[in-house]
């Protein structure tokens, strides 16, 4: 009898003991359901449109990032106007969208009501044709082209042809930073001004004899890209600062508006571990390496 009523204790123990696991486990999986839903609430709340105007060089990060951001929140569609950093910065400024955009960092006179977030670094690649002989120039011989004192290829090592140099309008990040970089601003002589980062590379890509710089991040094939002192543009030189002509991509807000919800988690996951892939697969170097 004493082992009949063991084994039937031991028993009901187990039984209890099996009880209170499904109990464990049943919280466990109502709690997971509960954050699943939780998320998949806030996902489904947040919509509208997050408008960015400006740089033109960010046209691959921004791309990248809108894509994923509107994968996360299916709601929510990210706009992006292409006008340059300038305009860029005055839109945000006048409040004809929520984020501009720059390939350059504000001046001093722009500070005034706007904040600059710095969520990538960017080389400016100087750029040649595919059947451009030379390969390397220093920043000395990059400034006296611009400026119209070098204007043969042959004095660099090229061929005896007359150098056509092509350059951004009045504006750019991308030539503010050039010119500040290569000490060359209100001196260049330019052959073309072109509005774009593409028309820069398309033009230079159709003249064997063309020079012009453009975003790292939107280099590609059609063109070659030239060491500067020895040190080709890419993701390491920028970051380790060997690679010398390099500026900030940032996102400008204007302090005196206030931003939608949409807007906000859009300039916060620019910023986020999850959009350093994303910013790095476009060609840029994510904040987060420096």
């Amino acid at each position: 009898m004493k082992s009949i009523k063991g084994i039937t204790s031991a028993l009901l123990t187990v039984a209890m003991l099996a009880g209170c696991g499904s109990s464990s486990s049943a919280s466990s999986s109502t709690a997971a359901a509960a954050t699943s839903a939780a998320a998949s609430e806030a996902t489904a709340d947040l919509s509208g449109t997050v408008s960015t105007d400006g740089s033109t060089s960010m046209e691959k990060v921004i791309g990248a990032l809108s894509e994923a951001f509107s994968e996360k929140y299916p709601n929510v569609t990210v706009t992006y106007n292409p006008t340059g950093s300038g305009s860029g910065i005055t839109a945000v400024t006048e409040g004809s969208c929520d984020i501009g955009l720059a390939s350059r960092d504000l001046k001093d006179d722009e500070k005034n009501g706007l904040t600059q977030i710095t969520v990538a670094i960017d080389g400016i690649a100087m750029i040649v044709n595919n059947d451009n002989p030379v390969t390397d120039l220093s920043i000395d011989q990059i400034a006296r082209i611009y400026t119209g004192e070098i204007t043969n290829w042959k004095d660099v090592g090229g061929d005896d042809a007359e150098i056509v140099v092509i350059g951004r309008e009045a504006g750019s990040g991308t030539r503010d930073g050039f010119e500040t970089i290569t000490d060359t601003k209100d001196n260049c002589k330019l052959a073309q001004e072109l509005t774009s980062t593409g028309a820069v590379i398309q033009a230079v890509g159709a003249n064997p004899n063309a020079i012009g710089y453009a975003s790292l991040a939107a280099v590609d094939d059609t063109i070659k890209t030239l060491t500067v002192e020895g040190v080709a543009p890419s993701e390491e030189t920028v970051l380790d600062g060997t690679y010398k002509i390099q500026r900030d991509f940032n996102m400008i807000t204007n302090d005196s508006a206030t931003l939608s919800d949409a807007a906000r988690a859009f300039l916060e996951f620019a910023q986020s571990d999850e959009a350093s892939s994303l910013i790095e697969a476009a060609g840029a170097v994510p904040t987060s390496k420096k």
